[in-house]
Formats: C-alpha cells, sequence, structure tokens
C-alpha cells in the first residue's frame, strides 16, 4: 500500500447576510454618483422636471436582511431650500434578486423648523451590477401628489399643475476604502 499526499483546498468562509445585496457593512454613494430627479405629471404629461442634488446616499447591509437599511438625502430647486429623505423600512428582493423592493417613508423636512411629515413610500430598485462590495441599482418612487402636498407640505409652482409625483434614482453604493 502507498501512502499519497493531495493537495488541500481552503474554502471562503460561508457568506453572511442577504445574497442579493453587497456583503455586510456601511456602503455610501460617492458625490456624482447618486443622480435624482423629480417629476410632476398630470395624466400622460410631465409639467416639470428638475434634477435634485443628493447630499447623502446611504446603504448599511446587516447579516439579517430584516436589519438593511437605505436611506437618501436629496435638495434642490424645486423643494425650495428644505430637503426630501426616504429611509427605508426593509429590504426585499423580487424575482430572482433583479429587482429589489424597498419600502419605507418619505420625509419633507419642516421649512419653519416644525417636525417632519412622513409619507409611506415604496422605491423599486432594478440591480444593474451587483458585487461583494459595490451595488449599481436604478428605480422610481410613485406617489399621488394630493395626499404629499396635504402631508408634508411640498408644493409645486402654481403654473405646474400635477396629480403625482415621481422620484427617479440611479445610484451606485461602494464601500469606502
Amino acid at each position: 500500500m502507498t501512502t499519497e499526499s493531495l493537495p488541500t483546498a481552503v474554502l471562503p468562509p460561508p457568506r453572511t447576510g442577504p445574497s442579493w445585496l453587497p456583503l455586510p457593512g456601511t456602503y455610501t454613494a460617492a458625490p456624482g454618483r447618486c443622480i435624482a430627479e423629480l417629476t410632476a405629471r398630470l395624466g400622460p404629461l410631465p409639467t416639470l422636471r428638475r434634477r435634485l442634488t443628493a447630499e447623502q446616499a446611504g446603504l448599511t447591509v446587516a447579516p439579517d436582511a430584516e436589519d438593511c437599511v437605505l436611506s437618501l438625502e436629496l435638495t434642490g430647486r424645486p423643494l425650495r431650500g428644505r430637503t426630501l429623505g426616504f429611509v427605508s423600512t426593509s429590504i426585499t428582493p423580487e424575482a430572482d434578486g433583479s429587482r429589489l423592493s424597498v419600502p419605507g417613508e418619505l420625509a419633507l423636512d419642516g421649512a419653519d423648523g416644525s417636525d417632519d411629515a412622513f409619507v409611506p413610500a415604496e422605491l423599486t430598485l432594478r440591480v444593474v451590477d451587483r458585487a461583494d462590495s459595490q451595488l449599481l441599482a436604478l428605480g422610481a418612487l410613485r406617489l399621488p401628489y394630493g395626499p404629499l402636498r396635504r402631508t408634508t407640505g411640498l408644493t409645486l409652482p402654481r403654473t405646474r399643475p400635477a396629480d403625482r409625483i415621481r422620484l427617479l434614482v440611479a445610484v451606485e453604493f461602494t464601500c469606502p476604502a
């Protein structure tokens, strides 16, 4: 009988966290890597379309899928010096993980220093690219304008009628080195 030594392969540690997101950690969008656009629509016609500035865009991936959080802070001329914020309550995959459903709360800070008013909203993201240390996604959030205006105080110019609002977001989250 002869003995033979065979090479051993070292297996990587098992992956923690949800498989449809990058590895657990805190991810941010670098300046210029988050684009947001606010569109007001009346029926099929857009009545206002403006680019917003992303002051902050973050993604926290936790080992437990229910603890993952996506947050956005947007400013711009159509908001008249106020900040529009979105914070998710969960992130769940749809189909094979190529789409993500991100329910959360949309808030417009109080112009007079009052408390923020929150509106439930759902951001639907399409995953364009995913790796262990990055997530590139494109998505939209749609809300009726009337309830949003009454709850948060978001107003458009009188010459810009609208029955619904769409917030389009393109973002690349990367792990800071």
